[in-house]
């Protein structure tokens, strides 16, 4: 499988910098890498999220030229669910474009990170979730959780959502850059994801201002993301 889909728990998960981390990651593995946010929302004319992956990723958007659009094939300005964003602009969110997006990119690129957006249940349309699009284009997913309390059940419904689809889930990371939580409460919740959601955690990640250092702390992570994808 060379994509992989990076959902989160809900909005605020961490997914924009594990998304630019794993590729950056396999940019210096030797891989073709680029990102994909099939909606955004709460900005005009350019995707902040894929500007958040460039980062991580030491590139600059000319790096892909000729490519963006299908980068970031919508975006809208209201900051809400993509069908309501949507809505609101009257323009209609079509799986198939983002299919031909997404096909567009495989063709080019060895790897393919798409990001999500909010959670995997938000609406696209009045008919279709976000998770129905990861389910049509086939795509494993790696699930990014916010590491607080209320973490275990956001999570494992995540899980359960995916697994009555069949879709594949790489694994789980925890991401702890919420100030203020208790530490065994910060402990416990990697372990009882595991344990009640029978997945594979893939470790947790603090946020740091160094990008240097969260490129090596997230290292062995994405070297264990890249043999099970």
């Amino acid at each position: 499988m060379k994509a992989v889909f990076v959902a989160g728990t809900d909005t605020g998960a961490g997914k924009s910098v594990i998304t630019g981390l794993l590729g950056g990651y396999l940019l210096d593995r030797g891989y073709r890498v680029v990102t994909q946010k099939w909606v955004q929302t709460g900005s005009a004319g350019h995707s902040p999220d894929i500007d958040t992956h460039l980062e991580f990723m030491a590139r600059r958007r000319r790096d892909f030229c000729g490519h963006l659009r299908s980068m970031e094939p919508y975006i809208f300005k209201l900051a809400a669910s993509p069908h309501l964003a949507s809505g609101v602009e009257k323009k209609r969110i079509r799986l198939g474009r983002i299919r031909r997006c997404f096909n567009n990119l495989s063709a080019n690129f060895d790897r393919v990170i798409v990001e999500g957006s909010g959670g995997l249940l938000v609406p696209l349309d009045k008919e279709k979730l976000l998770i129905d699009a990861v389910k049509e284009l086939s795509l494993p997913v790696l699930l990014v959780a916010p590491n607080r309390l209320g973490a275990i059940n956001s999570a494992l419904l995540s899980i359960e959502a995916m697994r009555s689809r069949d879709i594949k889930i790489v694994g789980v990371i925890f991401n702890n850059s919420i100030k203020g939580e208790d530490r065994l409460v910060l402990k416990d919740n990697p372990v009882a994801v595991e344990r009640f959601g029978r997945v594979h955690m893939l470790g947790t990640l603090a946020y740091s201002k160094d990008m240097r250092l969260m490129r090596e702390a997230f290292a062995p992570i994405a070297a264990e993301i890249e043999s099970r994808i």
